[in-house]
């Protein structure tokens, strides 16, 4: 499962209405680098493919090719302010080794 939070699902609808594509889907992807890295990528589709996996989080209608869905399993997409004046997407994924989770009091 690939949760959007809120931030993310507000960013994502903004997006769709700027870009006039409000009824397509957003599709995630993820490739594994030679690094052992994930590469991500994210954009709205109008081309559907029969295998993809389709579901809905935080109202957001996803599509993942079967190759992406087992790098994005348990990976949360948020917008967070990285740094001051700066937000942009991020995917929190436990399945990324640069993926790191900071515990309340560090």
């Amino acid at each position: 499962m690939i949760t959007v939070t809120e931030k993310a699902a507000e960013q994502i609808r903004l997006s769709a209405e700027q870009g006039d594509m409000q009824a397509l889907p957003l599709r995630l992807a993820a490739q594994k680098m030679p690094d052992d890295s994930i590469h991500y990528g994210m954009g709205f589709d109008d081309a559907g493919h029969p295998e993809d996996k389709s579901f809905t989080s935080a109202g957001i209608d996803i599509v993942i090719a079967p190759q992406s869905f087992e790098l994005l399993q348990g990976t949360t997409l948020d917008f967070a302010e990285l740094e001051p004046g700066s937000s942009e997407f991020i995917f929190l994924n436990p399945n990324d080794p640069n993926y790191t989770v900071s515990q309340e009091g560090d």
